[in-house]
């Protein structure tokens, strides 16, 4: 079987209970161009709202170096700690905006998986062959592609950002120190988002590129989705002793109800129905067992035991089994013969507590044409 999977093309679109098998294993559409994007994106936009706030940082840093080079003996502590104290205060507030663009950017395609079977060694891995056939894939020439895209996108706009802004480069040095600082980091973090957006064009060429490869690579033969029905559904054995379970359980909990049958119809050589009516509940008279054979033959029994009255009446046993399921009510079209069955059942009844005549034995009951069957 196996053997024949892999001699077919793999046309069929993945199921999904394979890709659940996937996430178990760890694979997930990805595009590192997407993180990329958005960890630079979110970065740069960051850096611009607290360019004002890290210059400060690094003004006050340069101020109080100034202030303690003159008074050098036993102060290189007291500098370093400043030093780092200023580039956390500054640096704090990217590094968080740069930290939760990762996670999010990571779980922003293919939600977020954790599976240590990612994690487990695999030979196939430290194969140098697997290594040599990656670097020479239709996957390698994309991922080229791409970074060739990449540079030369984003050449084309940092020529662009020079051009415009060197008139703001020169003019940084007429001014004073402070200013100069804002200035310049306020231009940094300009060009930086001008790079960074940049690359939004190649992650939107590279999002569906993933998809595709991804569902391409998840893509089964029809003799593995055939496979895979048959394992989730069962295999035809198996499902045939389900059925006959549940056809057991169903038969044990239809012959617990003879009891309160209040009638049992008979074909005594092959067929039993066990009727029930409560007419406060009830529109019609209900089915509440049927059997042939063996089943019939232990309706009967067990109708017995319960006192139960047995009628015999093939052609209406016949046609109500024929017609009718267990827990429906009878067709509109046999109440005629039914309530002469159930008016000679109450009689029956009254004369064995001596409470009435006997009962006329029952004539041919009228069947309509089309609820009769010879067997």
């Amino acid at each position: 079987m196996a053997e024949e999977a892999q001699g077919q093309d793999k046309s069929e679109e993945a199921t999904p209970r394979k890709r659940e098998k996937a996430r178990e294993e760890g694979q997930a559409a990805r595009s590192r161009e997407l993180n990329t994007m958005a960890m630079l994106v979110a970065g740069s936009i960051a850096s611009l709202a607290f360019a004002k706030h890290m210059a400060q940082q690094f003004s006050t840093l340069l101020s109080d170096v100034a202030a303690m080079a003159v008074h050098p003996d036993g102060q290189l502590t007291a500098v370093l700690d400043l030093a780092t104290t200023a580039a956390l205060n500054a640096a704090l507030p990217l590094l968080l905006v740069v930290f939760v663009a990762a996670i999010v950017g990571a779980g922003a395609m293919g939600g977020f998986v954790f599976s240590t079977k990612a994690m487990a060694w695999s030979a196939s891995r430290m194969n140098p062959l697997s290594g040599l056939q990656r670097m020479f894939s239709t996957k390698s020439l994309i991922e080229l592609g791409k970074a060739v895209a990449k540079f030369a996108i984003v050449a084309g706009v940092s020529i662009a950002v020079l051009k415009l802004w060197s008139h703001e480069l020169l003019r940084l040095g007429t001014q004073p120190l402070p200013e100069a600082i804002v200035g310049a980091l306020e231009l940094v973090a300009h060009s930086f988002v001008a790079l960074s957006c940049s690359l939004i064009l190649i992650a939107a060429i590279d999002v569906p590129v993933q998809l595709v490869d991804f569902a391409n690579k998840l893509k089964m033969t029809r003799q593995e989705v055939r496979d895979e029905l048959k394992d989730s559904e069962g295999r035809p054995e198996v499902k045939s002793r389900i059925r006959r379970l549940q056809q057991e359980i169903a038969r044990r909990r239809m012959l617990s109800d003879i009891p309160k049958a209040d009638v049992v119809i008979t074909n005594p050589q092959h067929y039993s129905v066990a009727l029930q009516y409560v007419a406060t509940k009830m529109n019609a008279p209900k089915v509440i067992a049927k059997g042939a054979d063996l089943i019939a033959f232990k309706i009967r029994e067990l109708a017995t035991a319960s006192r139960v009255p047995i009628v015999a009446s093939p052609a209406l046993t016949r046609a109500i089994y024929h017609s009718t399921d267990i827990g429906d009510e009878v067709p509109a079209p046999l109440y005629v013969a039914i309530a002469q069955i159930l008016a000679f059942v109450y009689q029956l009844k009254q004369y064995r507590r001596g409470a009435g005549p006997a009962p006329r034995p029952l004539g041919d009951l009228k069947i309509p044409d089309e609820y009769r069957r010879d067997s």
